[in-house]
């Protein structure tokens, strides 16, 4: 059975900061639905009980960044893969925020950036839900895909801000900000 609290417990997080991978659901009132995986284990901060943030680096799409601008809504969805079995999602409101804005850099001081950081999602928290996730496989985590990573170092820095700043629509042609900058992020 479905349990909700307007905020993010202790045993909450502690079961957000055990799983390697998250799922975002972001929606505008027109369009395509946006499901994103996101992995590298040390891109999601939770800021507070009531607030939470992720990095974002640069894709194929921004999706998400179009949907928060013109609705705000978004869902995160954990869900463990181990034995012990259990879904929380975090419904929330968010937006996302640019190396060039002003809030940049007190909101990346809580991370480790990462090669190609494009932005990060700040998610004010409406509620959280818990479920038993009974139908969700058992699997285990082999290893984070380097390739994204890889690609983002070997990335010449005024080329990559080309590129992505040539992205500035959705594919449902919602506007999105591009980053005026590359983000190095660390080595490894």
């Amino acid at each position: 059975m479905a349990e909700f609290t307007d905020t993010l417990t202790d045993k909450h997080i502690a079961f957000i900061e055990k799983q390697p991978v998250f799922f975002t659901a972001t929606a505008a009132s027109e369009g395509r639905i946006n499901l994103s995986p996101k992995g590298y284990a040390d891109s999601f901060r939770i800021l507070s009980e009531s607030q939470v943030a992720y990095l974002d680096l640069g894709g194929s799409g921004n999706e998400t960044h179009a949907h928060l601008v013109a609705d705000g809504r978004i869902t995160i969805m954990f869900c463990a893969f181990d034995r012990t079995a259990l879904i929380l999602r975090i419904y929330g409101r968010g937006r996302p925020v640019l190396p060039q804005d002003a809030a940049w850099d007190a909101l990346a001081a809580h991370f480790t950036l990462l090669p190609g950081t494009r932005q990060i999602f700040v998610i004010d928290v409406d509620s959280v839900q818990t479920s038993c996730g009974w139908g969700v496989p058992m699997m285990e985590l082999q290893a984070e895909r380097e390739t994204l990573r890889k690609y983002h170092r070997q990335a010449d820095p005024v080329l990559w801000v080309e590129k992505f700043s040539e992205h500035t629509k959705s594919i449902d042609g919602l506007p999105t900000r591009p980053t005026d900058r590359f983000i190095a992020g660390e080595s490894g």
